[in-house]
């Protein structure tokens, strides 16, 4: 099999591990906005296509843009409770003038935010990872228990999940090289067939998608600029930033490449111009997919040219309507059963990482309980911090943020005020020595 070849089913592998997060967005965001089939359809579409464009950018290794790793973008799902407020609160063009400052923003801070890389040692970036990993792994039983109303997942959602997830373990187990790699394109493919013998399968949405579809830059109008959403979205694209970075260092240690400042600026600058285009032409902020780093792992397939070209696929979904819909005939409990293995391995992949942190300090210990606590207690019981002001509350109603920020800042209290403390002795001493 030819590389092109290859790297086609890799990149196909990718586009079907993130695509029900990239179009849950808009149906969400829409949905509370009232729009129209015909406007909701023009938004899953332009979403498609700026996570392509966005996707290329990043992975495309240059001098000013662009990490070079295979990293994977997509609307964050952070941005989805402030978008659908400030589109309640003030329209939806409102929503867009935000985005197009934040993205200018985000562009702007690059250069400083890079330099912040001494704040994200193993300990920090290893419980971002592992939260990150627990925080999706509910995403995977909601896929798996459908639209189940007593809140049970039924007996043939159980048994085709089951069987992917079984499938996607036999092969990884039984073989070696390419089929392996593709394991995870084959349980879905497989678990599919298996769905359509239950009826699971509705062909519908791909009679109804038309064939091609127009980008049109401020399609729902000329954006509006008001302080209130602008300063929400800044807010938001800077915890994107400190999600993707975590993902950043989660794919470089899996392909052997050392970060430095320029990487994390060009890496942060990539995703500035991905929302300043998403902004521009009506669709959403983006950031680093960390269910595509699981992918990674079990595949084996670490080069950029990958990601590229599932880039180029979301590209040409974007345009043709009815081709993005046939991604829509995976069955909910048959994408459960991948995401399980696929959220699990980046949950895994994340305490792989923090092995690598010296664990008999107790301050290490602290940050990694604390965050990984906070964390997964804010994605089970996200009420707890409902009576806080919404501006805060942006941080405290997503379990990966709110854990990262965590670890974040107790590695700031503990650690670095321990490393100073250390280093003013040893120049104190020094000086001692010296008189």
């Amino acid at each position: 099999m030819s590389q092109s070849l290859k790297n086609g089913v890799f990149g196909l592998q990718h586009v079907l591990a993130m695509y029900a997060g990239a179009v849950i967005v808009p149906l969400i965001v829409g949905g509370a906005l009232g729009l129209n089939g015909e406007a909701l359809t023009y938004l899953v579409s332009i979403d498609l296509l700026m996570c392509g464009v966005a996707t290329i950018l990043q992975a495309l290794r240059s001098r000013y843009i662009g990490i070079g790793l295979p990293v994977v973008l997509g609307c964050t799902f952070t941005a989805v409770a402030p978008m659908m407020a400030i589109g309640q609160a003030s329209g939806i063009t409102a929503i867009y003038g935000a985005i197009l400052v934040a993205g200018v923003f985000v562009i702007a801070i690059a250069p400083f935010f890079g330099k912040l890389a001494s704040y994200f040692p193993p300990v920090v970036t290893g419980s971002v990872v592992t939260i990150i990993g627990i925080t999706l792994i509910p995403v995977a039983m909601g896929y798996i228990q459908g639209e189940s109303e007593s809140g049970q997942a039924p007996l043939t959602h159980l048994f085709i999940s089951f069987v992917v997830l079984a499938t996607i373990i036999g092969l990884q187990r039984l073989f070696t090289g390419f089929i392996r790699a593709v394991s995870i394109l084959i349980g879905l493919v497989g678990g599919s067939v298996l769905a359509s013998f239950f009826g699971l399968v509705d062909f519908t949405a791909v009679k109804e998608a038309s064939w091609f579809h127009m980008p049109e830059p401020f399609y729902f109008g000329a954006p509006t600029f008001l302080w209130g959403p602008i300063i929400t979205m800044i807010l938001v694209a800077m915890v994107s930033l400190v999600e993707s970075t975590g993902v950043y260092y989660a794919l470089a240690d899996l392909s052997d490449r050392e970060l430095d400042e320029r990487d994390l600026t060009n890496g942060y600058r990539a995703e500035g111009v991905g929302i300043l285009l998403g902004g521009f032409m009506n669709a959403f902020p983006y950031t680093a997919y960390s269910q595509n780093v699981g992918l990674v792992q079990l595949s084996g397939m670490r080069s950029p040219k990958v990601v590229i070209t599932a880039g180029v696929m979301l590209v040409v979904i974007g345009f043709v309507p009815k081709v993005g819909a046939l991604t829509t005939l995976i069955p909910d409990p048959v994408l459960g059963g991948a995401m399980i293995a696929m959220f699990g391995m980046v949950m895994a992949y994340g305490i792989k990482m923090l092995s690598a942190t010296d664990l008999a300090r107790q301050e290490n210990l602290l940050i990694i309980a604390c965050s990984v606590g906070i964390g997964l207690g804010v994605t089970v019981s996200p009420e707890t911090f409902q009576l806080l002001p919404s501006s805060v509350q942006m941080l405290t109603e997503n379990g990966i943020v709110a854990g990262s920020f965590t670890a974040i800042i107790l590695n700031v209290a503990l650690n670095h005020r321990l490393k100073e403390k250390s280093q003013k002795t040893k120049l104190k001493k020094s000086k001692q020595v010296a008189s």
